[in-house]
């Protein structure tokens, strides 16, 4: 049986690391899961996404929000906790899987087959990646790339304190995706994760020997 691994992929906006995780899950043969998560809650929960998917990866609004009797009157922090209880789901049943972001790396932290990644990338190349898809000025592209990253830590931040999003010692790897371009990038993650697979399984046989070799 083919030994579970999750791949956890934290980003910054413009770095390429959707596209990064889709190739790589290709190349894996896993399922991706990023903004098509809904389509999966939706089918399971039987409940109609479409209003709710806009909360997507959002920090709770404090100010406007609270908890009563433990229950959250915030649809940013319902959605995180659909979405966490989906991931954990598939991970209790065995799967392996790509998933974008939603604090995966917190999420399965200290799983045996799980391996977190951080994409980063140079800011020229992030400001001309998004000038180049969505027609932005540079002035835009910078100022989306900072709004998008401050969310994304603020998300990542209210729900695992105690890691630091985009901090290399949350992360099991690091890459700048400006270095060798996006299949440069899932070329090297590829070896990566084969390696950690191969040496996953020595450690378990190796422990396994020593079990059945204690009187």
């Amino acid at each position: 049986m083919e030994k579970q691994i999750i791949i956890s992929i934290g980003r910054e906006h413009g770095s390429e690391g959707h596209k990064i995780a889709e190739l790589l899950a290709q190349k894996l043969e896993f399922p991706l899961y990023d903004k098509n998560i809904f389509e999966e809650i939706g089918r399971t929960k039987g409940i109609d996404t479409n209003d709710i998917s806009k909360y997507d990866e959002r920090p709770r609004r404090f100010f406007i929000t609270r908890k009563v009797n433990g229950h959250s009157n915030s649809p940013e922090e319902n959605v995180a906790e659909l979405q966490f209880a989906l991931l954990k789901s598939k991970a209790a049943d065995g799967d392996s899987f790509v998933v974008v972001g939603r604090c995966s790396d917190q999420l399965f932290r200290g799983m045996e087959g799980a391996i977190s990644i951080f994409i980063t990338g140079d800011m020229p190349d992030k400001i001309a990646h998004l000038m180049d898809i969505e027609n932005r000025t540079e002035a835009e592209a910078k100022k989306e790339i900072e709004k998008h990253d401050k969310r994304r830590r603020q998300y990542h931040d209210y729900f695992f304190p105690n890691s630091k999003w985009a901090d290399s010692r949350s992360y099991d790897i690091c890459v700048n995706s400006s270095r060798l371009g996006v299949e440069g990038t899932v070329e090297f993650l590829y070896d990566f994760i084969n390696k950690f697979r191969i040496q996953n399984s020595e450690f378990r046989i190796q422990r396994l020997e020593r079990c059945h070799s204690r009187p």
